[in-house]
């Protein structure tokens, strides 16, 4: 259990305390661009295989028993955050790490970043909080926490950062998008365009999240 509160605190820490402080500068300035985004990458993935080690390998110790009928209504809940994820990760967005060109590209916000701009974020974060309600058990919530935090406070630190780098550029942008999604459309600032985020980007995350459900047992735990 020692590993996975390690674990779980190292992946968020490991993110903010160097993409969001001066940190990061230094190490560009002294690695370069290109080795210090291959050495945060290679961290990154370091910090989550660390986290699904410690997660497998910790005791299961239960903390609430989740009821069917909770299990049943967060199912679609987890599907909505699979649909963000995926849609997060295809739609083009300058929000994404050297996609900052995006600013001046005109009608960028269409799709999913009208009912939010930071989807995958978003995706992750609500995908981590279900499980760790479904699962119910100390290590779940170590580690689907981590995550959760991750998700959850990683859009609103990477809004700071464009905020600070690109001025007007953002201000454009945030005008007529929000992070908190279905926001910015309930204030009138954006609408709703379903057609926009693609069928294929539905149908494969319904897919993903069949493959998952059926499979559960076999690629993760049964317990879910």
């Amino acid at each position: 259990m020692t590993s996975l509160l390690l674990a779980s605190l190292f992946l968020p820490l490991s993110h903010f305390l160097i993409s969001s402080t001066r940190l990061r500068a230094l190490m560009v300035c002294r690695l370069g661009d290109k080795l210090y985004s291959f050495g945060y990458s290679f961290l990154a993935v370091v910090a989550l295989f660390w986290l699904v080690i410690a997660y497998h390998q910790a005791p299961a110790i239960p903390l609430w028993n989740t009821p069917r009928w909770l299990k049943l209504i967060l199912a679609p809940v987890i599907l909505i955050s699979v649909i963000l994820t995926v849609s997060g990760l295809t739609t083009p967005n300058p929000v994404i790490v050297k996609s900052a060109t995006l600013f001046d590209r005109p009608e960028i916000v269409r799709g999913i970043l009208r009912i939010t701009r930071n989807p995958f974020f978003w995706g992750v974060g609500v995908c981590a909080i279900t499980h760790l309600i479904i699962i119910g058990e100390v290590a779940a919530t170590l580690a689907f926490g981590s995550v959760a935090i991750l998700g959850l406070a990683g859009g609103r630190i990477l809004d700071a950062k464009k905020a600070k780098r690109h001025g007007r550029s953002w201000s454009a942008f945030a005008e007529a998008t929000s992070d908190v999604p279905f926001l910015a459309i309930a204030q009138g600032r954006q609408r709703l365009a379903f057609p926009e985020i693609g069928f294929w980007r539905i149908a494969l995350s319904i897919s993903l999240f069949l493959i998952a459900l059926i499979f559960h047992g076999t690629l993760f735990a049964p317990s879910v």
